[in-house]
Protein backbone atom coordinates (compact mmCIF):
# COMPACT_ATOMS: atom_id res chain seq x y z
CA UNK A 1 0.00 0.00 0.00
CA UNK A 2 1.66 3.29 -0.76
CA UNK A 3 2.36 5.78 1.68
CA UNK A 4 -0.89 8.16 2.19
CA UNK A 5 1.77 11.65 1.14
CA UNK A 6 2.88 9.75 -1.60
CA UNK A 7 -1.26 9.49 -2.68
CA UNK A 8 -1.72 13.21 -1.92
CA UNK A 9 1.60 13.95 -4.40
CA UNK A 10 0.40 11.64 -7.02
CA UNK A 11 -3.31 13.05 -7.02
CA UNK A 12 -2.18 16.84 -7.34
CA UNK A 13 0.76 15.85 -10.19
CA UNK A 14 -2.22 14.24 -11.74
CA UNK A 15 -4.83 16.98 -11.40
CA UNK A 16 -2.06 19.49 -12.78
CA UNK A 17 -1.15 17.74 -15.90
CA UNK A 18 -5.04 17.26 -16.47
CA UNK A 19 -5.53 21.13 -16.19
CA UNK A 20 -2.41 21.73 -18.88
CA UNK A 21 -3.64 18.80 -21.13
CA UNK A 22 -7.00 20.53 -20.73
CA UNK A 23 -5.64 23.99 -21.67
CA UNK A 24 -3.99 22.88 -24.73
CA UNK A 25 -6.63 20.70 -25.48
CA UNK A 26 -9.41 23.84 -26.22
CA UNK A 27 -6.41 25.90 -27.50
CA UNK A 28 -6.25 24.16 -30.72
CA UNK A 29 -7.98 25.09 -33.69
CA UNK A 30 -11.60 23.72 -34.64
CA UNK A 31 -12.68 24.47 -38.51
CA UNK A 32 -15.31 21.85 -38.56
CA UNK A 33 -17.98 21.08 -36.60
CA UNK A 34 -17.10 17.47 -36.34
CA UNK A 35 -13.56 18.55 -34.88
CA UNK A 36 -15.16 21.19 -32.57
CA UNK A 37 -17.38 18.20 -31.25
CA UNK A 38 -14.44 15.47 -31.15
CA UNK A 39 -12.82 18.36 -28.88
CA UNK A 40 -15.61 19.10 -26.42
CA UNK A 41 -16.12 15.35 -25.89
CA UNK A 42 -12.39 14.80 -24.77
CA UNK A 43 -12.38 17.77 -22.72
CA UNK A 44 -15.56 16.34 -20.83
CA UNK A 45 -13.73 13.42 -20.26
CA UNK A 46 -11.16 14.90 -18.44
CA UNK A 47 -12.90 16.97 -15.83
CA UNK A 48 -14.66 13.70 -15.33
CA UNK A 49 -11.17 12.78 -14.74
CA UNK A 50 -10.04 15.99 -12.42
CA UNK A 51 -13.50 15.56 -10.57
CA UNK A 52 -12.60 12.32 -9.27
CA UNK A 53 -8.78 13.03 -8.82
CA UNK A 54 -10.43 16.28 -6.40
CA UNK A 55 -13.09 13.72 -4.43
CA UNK A 56 -9.91 11.49 -3.42
CA UNK A 57 -7.91 14.25 -3.09
CA UNK A 58 -10.71 15.34 -0.55
CA UNK A 59 -10.96 12.06 1.00
CA UNK A 60 -7.60 11.49 1.52
CA UNK A 61 -6.94 15.10 3.65
CA UNK A 62 -10.14 14.38 5.76
CA UNK A 63 -8.30 11.15 7.29
CA UNK A 64 -6.25 12.81 9.69
CA UNK A 65 -5.66 9.69 11.69
CA UNK A 66 -3.83 8.23 8.35
CA UNK A 67 -2.12 11.30 7.84
CA UNK A 68 -0.41 12.19 11.73
CA UNK A 69 0.82 7.90 11.15
CA UNK A 70 2.66 8.72 7.87
CA UNK A 71 4.03 11.35 8.86
CA UNK A 72 4.95 9.76 12.20
CA UNK A 73 6.45 7.11 10.67
CA UNK A 74 8.67 9.51 8.37
CA UNK A 75 10.31 11.86 11.21
CA UNK A 76 13.50 10.67 12.73
CA UNK A 77 13.78 7.41 14.44
CA UNK A 78 14.60 6.99 18.05
CA UNK A 79 17.98 5.68 16.99
CA UNK A 80 19.94 6.95 14.09
CA UNK A 81 21.00 3.89 12.76
CA UNK A 82 17.50 2.19 12.72
CA UNK A 83 16.80 1.47 8.88
CA UNK A 84 13.91 -0.88 9.19
CA UNK A 85 11.09 1.53 8.30
CA UNK A 86 12.94 1.85 5.24
CA UNK A 87 14.02 -2.01 4.05
CA UNK A 88 10.45 -2.93 5.22
CA UNK A 89 9.16 -0.59 2.37
CA UNK A 90 11.66 -1.79 0.14
CA UNK A 91 10.60 -5.53 0.56
CA UNK A 92 6.96 -4.17 -0.11
CA UNK A 93 8.57 -2.49 -3.50
CA UNK A 94 10.43 -5.74 -4.38
CA UNK A 95 7.44 -8.13 -3.63
CA UNK A 96 5.22 -5.65 -5.84
CA UNK A 97 7.30 -6.07 -8.99
CA UNK A 98 7.90 -9.71 -8.66
CA UNK A 99 4.57 -10.08 -8.27
CA UNK A 100 3.58 -8.11 -11.42
CA UNK A 101 6.59 -8.29 -13.68
CA UNK A 102 5.16 -6.97 -17.06
CA UNK A 103 3.33 -4.22 -15.36
CA UNK A 104 4.06 -1.11 -17.72
CA UNK A 105 5.50 2.26 -15.60
CA UNK A 106 3.48 5.27 -16.48
CA UNK A 107 0.00 4.71 -16.71
CA UNK A 108 -0.65 8.13 -16.16
CA UNK A 109 1.39 8.67 -19.14
CA UNK A 110 -0.88 6.77 -21.66
CA UNK A 111 -3.78 8.02 -20.80
CA UNK A 112 -3.17 11.50 -21.10
CA UNK A 113 -1.82 10.73 -24.43
CA UNK A 114 -4.46 8.90 -25.67
CA UNK A 115 -6.83 11.96 -24.53
CA UNK A 116 -4.68 14.49 -26.22
CA UNK A 117 -3.17 12.04 -28.98
CA UNK A 118 -4.46 13.93 -32.54
CA UNK A 119 -5.24 11.56 -35.52
CA UNK A 120 -1.82 10.17 -37.43
CA UNK A 121 -2.31 11.28 -41.15
CA UNK A 122 0.75 9.13 -41.78
CA UNK A 123 -0.95 5.86 -41.64
CA UNK A 124 -3.12 6.32 -44.26
CA UNK A 125 -4.08 2.56 -45.10
CA UNK A 126 -5.74 2.31 -41.60
CA UNK A 127 -8.33 3.93 -40.66
CA UNK A 128 -9.69 4.32 -37.22
CA UNK A 129 -13.47 4.52 -36.73
CA UNK A 130 -14.18 7.30 -34.71
CA UNK A 131 -15.97 6.68 -31.58
CA UNK A 132 -18.50 10.27 -31.70
CA UNK A 133 -19.65 9.54 -34.63
CA UNK A 134 -21.08 6.42 -33.59
CA UNK A 135 -23.53 8.38 -31.00
CA UNK A 136 -25.18 9.62 -33.94
CA UNK A 137 -27.91 8.46 -36.08
CA UNK A 138 -27.73 9.33 -40.08
CA UNK A 139 -30.19 11.62 -40.04
CA UNK A 140 -28.78 13.88 -37.25
CA UNK A 141 -25.61 14.13 -39.43
CA UNK A 142 -23.24 14.20 -36.32
CA UNK A 143 -24.90 16.14 -34.06
CA UNK A 144 -25.94 19.10 -36.81
CA UNK A 145 -29.60 18.22 -36.77
CA UNK A 146 -32.39 16.23 -34.60
CA UNK A 147 -33.96 13.23 -35.65
CA UNK A 148 -37.40 13.77 -34.92
CA UNK A 149 -39.51 11.26 -37.63
CA UNK A 150 -40.62 8.86 -34.74
CA UNK A 151 -41.84 11.70 -32.56
CA UNK A 152 -43.81 12.92 -35.20
CA UNK A 153 -45.47 9.78 -35.78
CA UNK A 154 -46.48 9.80 -32.18
CA UNK A 155 -47.40 13.16 -32.10
CA UNK A 156 -49.93 12.66 -35.19
CA UNK A 157 -51.39 9.40 -33.70
CA UNK A 158 -52.74 11.34 -30.57
CA UNK A 159 -56.67 11.85 -30.84
CA UNK A 160 -58.39 14.90 -30.84
CA UNK A 161 -55.38 17.15 -32.44
CA UNK A 162 -57.51 18.68 -35.24
CA UNK A 163 -55.61 18.37 -38.57
CA UNK A 164 -52.27 16.30 -38.99
CA UNK A 165 -49.59 18.56 -39.55
CA UNK A 166 -46.37 17.78 -41.75
CA UNK A 167 -42.92 17.25 -40.81
CA UNK A 168 -41.94 20.89 -41.33
CA UNK A 169 -45.43 22.04 -39.70
CA UNK A 170 -44.49 19.72 -36.47
CA UNK A 171 -40.70 21.44 -35.84
CA UNK A 172 -43.01 24.75 -36.37
CA UNK A 173 -44.87 23.81 -33.40
CA UNK A 174 -41.82 22.77 -31.57
CA UNK A 175 -40.23 26.41 -32.30
CA UNK A 176 -43.45 28.06 -30.85
CA UNK A 177 -41.84 26.97 -27.33
CA UNK A 178 -39.52 30.21 -27.18
CA UNK A 179 -42.90 32.28 -26.84
CA UNK A 180 -44.32 29.43 -24.32
CA UNK A 181 -45.12 26.08 -23.26
CA UNK A 182 -44.70 23.37 -25.76
CA UNK A 183 -47.99 22.21 -27.26
CA UNK A 184 -50.18 24.41 -25.43
CA UNK A 185 -52.61 24.88 -28.20
CA UNK A 186 -54.05 20.75 -27.44
CA UNK A 187 -57.00 20.28 -26.36
CA UNK A 188 -57.03 19.07 -22.03
CA UNK A 189 -58.78 15.70 -22.92
CA UNK A 190 -55.42 15.26 -25.40
CA UNK A 191 -52.97 16.54 -22.39
CA UNK A 192 -54.18 14.57 -19.95
CA UNK A 193 -54.50 11.14 -22.17
CA UNK A 194 -51.84 8.14 -21.39
CA UNK A 195 -50.48 8.15 -25.31
CA UNK A 196 -49.29 12.08 -24.47
CA UNK A 197 -47.50 11.00 -21.15
CA UNK A 198 -45.88 8.28 -23.23
CA UNK A 199 -44.76 10.37 -26.38
CA UNK A 200 -43.77 13.89 -23.82
CA UNK A 201 -42.07 10.35 -22.03
CA UNK A 202 -39.97 9.78 -25.19
CA UNK A 203 -39.69 12.80 -26.55
CA UNK A 204 -37.68 14.27 -23.32
CA UNK A 205 -35.76 11.11 -23.02
CA UNK A 206 -34.17 11.83 -26.31
CA UNK A 207 -34.19 15.65 -26.32
CA UNK A 208 -31.95 15.09 -22.66
CA UNK A 209 -29.91 12.10 -24.41
CA UNK A 210 -29.15 14.39 -27.84
CA UNK A 211 -28.16 17.81 -25.76
CA UNK A 212 -25.30 15.87 -23.98
CA UNK A 213 -24.49 14.20 -26.70
CA UNK A 214 -23.77 17.56 -28.78
CA UNK A 215 -22.69 19.89 -25.46
CA UNK A 216 -21.07 17.59 -23.23
CA UNK A 217 -19.16 20.78 -21.77
CA UNK A 218 -23.02 22.10 -20.23
CA UNK A 219 -24.13 20.21 -16.94
CA UNK A 220 -27.60 19.62 -18.37
CA UNK A 221 -28.60 17.58 -15.35
CA UNK A 222 -28.04 20.44 -13.26
CA UNK A 223 -30.22 22.86 -15.76
CA UNK A 224 -33.19 19.70 -15.26
CA UNK A 225 -33.37 19.75 -11.62
CA UNK A 226 -33.42 23.78 -11.27
CA UNK A 227 -36.21 23.42 -13.95
CA UNK A 228 -37.97 20.57 -12.06
CA UNK A 229 -37.53 22.77 -9.00
CA UNK A 230 -39.23 25.93 -10.18
CA UNK A 231 -42.05 23.37 -11.33
CA UNK A 232 -42.67 22.15 -8.06
CA UNK A 233 -43.04 25.10 -6.45
CA UNK A 234 -45.42 26.63 -8.96
CA UNK A 235 -47.19 23.30 -8.95
CA UNK A 236 -47.48 23.76 -5.41
CA UNK A 237 -49.28 27.11 -5.45
CA UNK A 238 -51.68 26.23 -8.61
CA UNK A 239 -49.78 28.88 -10.74
CA UNK A 240 -50.33 26.96 -13.90
CA UNK A 241 -53.05 27.86 -15.51
CA UNK A 242 -53.17 25.22 -18.69
CA UNK A 243 -53.29 22.33 -15.99
CA UNK A 244 -55.64 23.18 -13.48
CA UNK A 245 -59.26 22.67 -15.05
CA UNK A 246 -57.74 19.33 -15.93
CA UNK A 247 -56.70 18.43 -11.99
CA UNK A 248 -59.96 19.66 -11.02
CA UNK A 249 -62.01 17.61 -13.35
CA UNK A 250 -59.68 14.93 -11.84
CA UNK A 251 -60.45 15.33 -8.22
CA UNK A 252 -64.18 15.13 -9.31
CA UNK A 253 -64.90 12.49 -12.27
CA UNK A 254 -61.80 10.52 -11.53
CA UNK A 255 -60.40 10.40 -14.83
CA UNK A 256 -59.99 13.79 -15.57
CA UNK A 257 -63.38 13.26 -18.10
CA UNK A 258 -67.38 13.97 -17.77
CA UNK A 259 -69.12 10.76 -17.67
CA UNK A 260 -70.75 7.62 -15.92
CA UNK A 261 -68.74 5.93 -13.60
CA UNK A 262 -69.23 2.04 -12.63
CA UNK A 263 -67.81 1.07 -9.28
CA UNK A 264 -68.21 -2.33 -10.17
CA UNK A 265 -66.38 -2.57 -13.38
CA UNK A 266 -64.31 0.31 -12.27
CA UNK A 267 -64.61 1.85 -16.06
CA UNK A 268 -65.75 5.43 -17.30
CA UNK A 269 -68.76 5.58 -19.79
CA UNK A 270 -69.47 8.51 -21.69
CA UNK A 271 -73.15 8.20 -22.72
CA UNK A 272 -76.32 6.83 -20.29
CA UNK A 273 -77.55 4.48 -23.05
CA UNK A 274 -74.28 2.99 -23.14
CA UNK A 275 -74.17 2.84 -19.62
CA UNK A 276 -77.72 0.76 -19.21
CA UNK A 277 -76.44 -1.32 -21.98
CA UNK A 278 -73.79 -2.43 -20.67
CA UNK A 279 -75.79 -3.92 -17.33
CA UNK A 280 -76.55 -6.55 -18.48
CA UNK A 281 -73.72 -8.33 -19.80
CA UNK A 282 -71.88 -11.27 -18.16
CA UNK A 283 -68.85 -9.13 -16.90
CA UNK A 284 -71.00 -6.23 -15.29
CA UNK A 285 -73.07 -9.12 -13.42
CA UNK A 286 -69.82 -11.18 -12.14
CA UNK A 287 -68.08 -7.90 -11.09
CA UNK A 288 -71.25 -6.61 -9.44
CA UNK A 289 -71.65 -10.50 -7.41
CA UNK A 290 -67.88 -9.95 -6.52
CA UNK A 291 -68.46 -6.68 -4.93
CA UNK A 292 -71.67 -7.92 -3.51
CA UNK A 293 -68.93 -10.34 -1.55
CA UNK A 294 -66.78 -8.03 -0.32
CA UNK A 295 -69.67 -6.18 1.27
CA UNK A 296 -68.98 -3.16 -0.67
CA UNK A 297 -72.50 -1.41 -1.42
CA UNK A 298 -73.95 -1.55 -5.11
CA UNK A 299 -73.73 1.83 -7.38
CA UNK A 300 -76.44 3.91 -8.00
CA UNK A 301 -78.65 2.50 -10.97
CA UNK A 302 -78.16 5.76 -12.83
CA UNK A 303 -74.51 5.27 -12.61
CA UNK A 304 -73.31 8.21 -10.51
CA UNK A 305 -70.59 6.76 -7.62
CA UNK A 306 -71.48 7.63 -4.31
CA UNK A 307 -68.89 8.60 -1.80
CA UNK A 308 -68.39 5.01 -0.39
CA UNK A 309 -67.69 3.80 -3.67
CA UNK A 310 -65.42 7.19 -5.07
CA UNK A 311 -62.24 5.23 -6.61
CA UNK A 312 -59.62 7.22 -4.22
CA UNK A 313 -56.83 4.65 -6.48
CA UNK A 314 -57.55 5.63 -9.50
CA UNK A 315 -57.84 9.14 -8.86
CA UNK A 316 -54.56 9.42 -7.28
CA UNK A 317 -52.82 7.69 -9.86
CA UNK A 318 -54.88 9.89 -12.46
CA UNK A 319 -53.62 12.83 -10.80
CA UNK A 320 -50.07 11.12 -10.22
CA UNK A 321 -50.13 11.48 -14.28
CA UNK A 322 -51.23 14.21 -15.00
CA UNK A 323 -48.46 16.11 -12.72
CA UNK A 324 -45.99 13.81 -14.51
CA UNK A 325 -47.20 15.19 -17.78
CA UNK A 326 -46.81 18.55 -16.66
CA UNK A 327 -43.69 18.31 -15.38
CA UNK A 328 -42.32 16.77 -18.88
CA UNK A 329 -44.08 19.38 -20.80
CA UNK A 330 -41.95 22.28 -18.72
CA UNK A 331 -38.76 20.05 -19.12
CA UNK A 332 -39.76 19.76 -22.67
CA UNK A 333 -39.88 23.03 -23.44
CA UNK A 334 -36.43 24.07 -21.47
CA UNK A 335 -34.61 21.98 -24.04
CA UNK A 336 -36.41 22.75 -27.13
CA UNK A 337 -35.01 26.80 -26.00
CA UNK A 338 -31.52 25.66 -25.85
CA UNK A 339 -31.97 23.78 -29.06
CA UNK A 340 -33.46 26.72 -31.17
CA UNK A 341 -30.56 26.68 -33.73
CA UNK A 342 -30.67 23.54 -34.40
CA UNK A 343 -33.96 22.77 -35.40
CA UNK A 344 -33.63 26.05 -37.69
CA UNK A 345 -31.01 23.74 -39.43
CA UNK A 346 -32.77 20.77 -39.13
CA UNK A 347 -35.59 22.62 -40.87
CA UNK A 348 -33.76 24.14 -43.61
CA UNK A 349 -31.89 21.28 -44.53
CA UNK A 350 -35.45 19.10 -44.91
CA UNK A 351 -36.37 22.20 -47.04
CA UNK A 352 -33.46 21.62 -48.99
CA UNK A 353 -33.79 17.76 -48.91
CA UNK A 354 -37.81 18.00 -50.72
CA UNK A 355 -36.06 20.33 -53.39
CA UNK A 356 -33.50 17.60 -54.35
CA UNK A 357 -33.81 15.09 -56.66
CA UNK A 358 -33.25 11.35 -56.58
CA UNK A 359 -29.71 11.21 -57.99
CA UNK A 360 -28.85 14.27 -56.23
CA UNK A 361 -29.58 12.74 -52.93
CA UNK A 362 -27.88 9.65 -53.76
CA UNK A 363 -24.83 11.68 -54.92
CA UNK A 364 -25.43 13.30 -51.66
CA UNK A 365 -25.19 10.05 -49.58
CA UNK A 366 -22.09 9.01 -51.24
CA UNK A 367 -20.11 12.46 -50.70
CA UNK A 368 -21.38 11.80 -46.67
CA UNK A 369 -19.48 8.28 -47.21
CA UNK A 370 -16.35 9.76 -48.03
CA UNK A 371 -14.04 10.16 -45.38
CA UNK A 372 -12.98 13.73 -44.62
CA UNK A 373 -10.26 15.29 -46.40
CA UNK A 374 -7.22 15.15 -43.93
CA UNK A 375 -6.12 18.87 -42.26
CA UNK A 376 -2.76 20.40 -43.82
CA UNK A 377 0.23 18.88 -41.49
CA UNK A 378 2.21 21.75 -39.58
CA UNK A 379 5.39 20.28 -40.86
CA UNK A 380 7.00 21.52 -44.26
CA UNK A 381 10.14 19.62 -45.86
CA UNK A 382 12.70 21.10 -48.17
CA UNK A 383 10.79 21.15 -51.51
CA UNK A 384 7.95 22.82 -49.90
CA UNK A 385 10.16 25.15 -48.02
CA UNK A 386 11.44 26.13 -51.94
CA UNK A 387 8.30 26.35 -53.06
CA UNK A 388 7.11 28.54 -50.27
CA UNK A 389 10.09 31.09 -51.01
CA UNK A 390 9.21 31.08 -54.95
CA UNK A 391 6.04 32.07 -54.01
CA UNK A 392 7.06 34.66 -51.84
CA UNK A 393 7.33 37.49 -54.77
CA UNK A 394 9.91 40.51 -53.85
CA UNK A 395 8.47 43.92 -55.27
CA UNK A 396 9.74 46.65 -53.05
CA UNK A 397 8.87 49.18 -55.90
CA UNK A 398 5.60 48.24 -56.09
CA UNK A 399 5.53 47.35 -59.74
CA UNK A 400 2.53 46.16 -61.84
CA UNK A 401 2.93 42.18 -62.43
CA UNK A 402 2.73 40.91 -65.63
CA UNK A 403 1.07 37.72 -67.45
CA UNK A 404 3.36 35.11 -65.67
CA UNK A 405 2.53 36.44 -62.37
CA UNK A 406 5.51 37.97 -61.77
CA UNK A 407 6.61 42.20 -61.64
CA UNK A 408 7.65 43.36 -64.84
CA UNK A 409 11.12 44.58 -65.50
CA UNK A 410 11.78 48.49 -64.34
CA UNK A 411 13.22 49.60 -67.90
CA UNK A 412 9.54 48.35 -69.29
CA UNK A 413 8.06 50.52 -66.56
CA UNK A 414 9.79 53.15 -67.21
CA UNK A 415 9.74 53.42 -70.97
CA UNK A 416 5.83 52.89 -70.68
CA UNK A 417 5.63 55.49 -68.14
CA UNK A 418 3.91 53.91 -65.73
CA UNK A 419 5.06 55.79 -62.77
CA UNK A 420 2.96 58.46 -64.43
CA UNK A 421 -0.68 59.41 -63.09
CA UNK A 422 -2.98 60.94 -64.94
CA UNK A 423 -6.46 61.89 -63.03
CA UNK A 424 -9.94 62.17 -65.08
CA UNK A 425 -12.48 64.43 -63.02
CA UNK A 426 -15.39 62.84 -65.66
CA UNK A 427 -14.38 59.70 -64.54
CA UNK A 428 -14.61 60.65 -60.98
CA UNK A 429 -11.52 62.01 -60.16
CA UNK A 430 -10.32 58.09 -61.05
CA UNK A 431 -6.28 57.52 -61.54
CA UNK A 432 -4.78 56.11 -64.72
CA UNK A 433 -1.10 55.16 -64.63
CA UNK A 434 0.38 55.65 -67.84
CA UNK A 435 0.03 57.44 -70.93
CA UNK A 436 -1.09 54.62 -72.51
CA UNK A 437 -4.08 53.19 -69.86
CA UNK A 438 -5.11 56.88 -70.21
CA UNK A 439 -5.30 57.29 -73.73
CA UNK A 440 -6.93 53.68 -73.90
CA UNK A 441 -10.24 54.99 -71.03
CA UNK A 442 -11.91 57.41 -73.35
CA UNK A 443 -13.32 54.41 -75.53
CA UNK A 444 -13.90 52.84 -72.10
CA UNK A 445 -17.61 52.54 -69.92
CA UNK A 446 -16.12 54.50 -67.31
CA UNK A 447 -15.63 57.43 -69.22
CA UNK A 448 -18.57 57.38 -71.51
CA UNK A 449 -21.05 57.23 -68.81
CA UNK A 450 -19.52 60.51 -67.30
CA UNK A 451 -20.24 62.15 -70.37
CA UNK A 452 -23.77 61.19 -70.61
CA UNK A 453 -24.23 61.58 -67.39
CA UNK A 454 -22.71 65.29 -68.60
CA UNK A 455 -25.08 65.62 -71.77
CA UNK A 456 -22.39 65.58 -73.99
CA UNK A 457 -21.74 62.77 -76.37
CA UNK A 458 -18.41 61.14 -76.45
CA UNK A 459 -16.88 62.05 -79.95
CA UNK A 460 -13.51 62.98 -81.10
CA UNK A 461 -14.17 66.36 -80.27
CA UNK A 462 -13.96 65.95 -76.70
CA UNK A 463 -10.36 64.02 -76.10
CA UNK A 464 -7.78 64.51 -74.28
CA UNK A 465 -11.04 66.58 -72.21
CA UNK A 466 -10.66 65.74 -68.59
CA UNK A 467 -12.08 68.59 -66.59
CA UNK A 468 -15.87 69.09 -66.32
CA UNK A 469 -15.50 72.65 -67.12
CA UNK A 470 -13.31 72.06 -70.18
CA UNK A 471 -15.92 69.85 -71.47
CA UNK A 472 -18.87 71.90 -70.87
CA UNK A 473 -17.36 75.01 -72.18
CA UNK A 474 -16.43 73.22 -75.56
CA UNK A 475 -19.70 72.00 -75.90
CA UNK A 476 -20.86 75.10 -75.86
CA UNK A 477 -18.36 76.73 -78.45
CA UNK A 478 -19.64 73.99 -80.88
CA UNK A 479 -22.93 75.06 -81.11
CA UNK A 480 -22.42 78.52 -81.57
CA UNK A 481 -19.67 77.31 -84.77
CA UNK A 482 -22.71 75.11 -85.88
CA UNK A 483 -21.12 71.94 -85.71
CA UNK A 484 -23.73 69.10 -85.97
CA UNK A 485 -21.43 66.73 -84.47
CA UNK A 486 -23.44 67.73 -80.82
CA UNK A 487 -26.87 66.73 -80.52
CA UNK A 488 -29.55 67.54 -78.32
CA UNK A 489 -30.68 64.93 -75.99
CA UNK A 490 -33.84 64.65 -77.92
CA UNK A 491 -32.39 64.05 -81.35
CA UNK A 492 -29.84 61.91 -79.59
CA UNK A 493 -32.39 59.03 -78.53
CA UNK A 494 -34.10 56.69 -81.48
CA UNK A 495 -37.15 55.05 -81.25
CA UNK A 496 -38.80 52.50 -83.78
CA UNK A 497 -42.84 52.62 -84.96
CA UNK A 498 -44.64 49.26 -85.42
CA UNK A 499 -43.59 48.88 -89.27
CA UNK A 500 -39.66 49.34 -88.13
CA UNK A 501 -39.10 52.92 -88.95
CA UNK A 502 -36.61 54.46 -86.64
CA UNK A 503 -36.85 58.00 -85.79
CA UNK A 504 -35.60 60.16 -82.99
CA UNK A 505 -37.52 61.31 -80.17
CA UNK A 506 -38.57 64.34 -81.49
CA UNK A 507 -39.67 63.48 -84.21
CA UNK A 508 -41.40 60.23 -83.13
CA UNK A 509 -43.57 62.35 -80.67
CA UNK A 510 -44.05 65.05 -82.89
CA UNK A 511 -45.53 62.16 -85.56
CA UNK A 512 -47.57 60.28 -82.61
CA UNK A 513 -49.41 63.79 -81.93
CA UNK A 514 -50.68 63.70 -85.36
CA UNK A 515 -51.61 60.55 -85.29
CA UNK A 516 -49.80 59.34 -88.17
CA UNK A 517 -47.60 56.39 -86.35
Amino acid sequence: MDSIIELQRQNHEELERFERGLSSLLSRNQPTHETKLQIEHKASQILDRIQSRILTLNSLYQDEDARKAEIHSLSAPAQANDLSEFYSRLVKIQEHHAKYPDSVPGGFDLEIAALLDEPNQEEEDYEEEDPISLLFSGEESYGKYVDLYAHHTAYSNLKNIGKRPGYLQYLDLLLAAQSGTVHNNLPKETRFSKEYENYIQNFHTYLLSFTKRTQPLVDVDIQQQEIETDFNKRWEAQEISEWEENRSQASTNGNGSAGIWCAACQKQYAKQTVYDAHLTSKKHIKAAAKQDTTGVPRPNPNGTPTPSTAPTITKSSISARIRNSARLTHLVTSLLVSLTSTINDTKSNVERRFSLTAREREQELLDQAKPPPPPPTATTGPEEEEEEEEERIYNPLKLPLGWDGKPIPYWLYKLHGLGVEYRCEICSDHVYMGRKNFDRHFQESRHAFGMRALGLPNTKHFHEITRIEDALALAEKLKQEGRHEIFEQETMEELEDDEGNVYNRKTYEDLKKQGLI
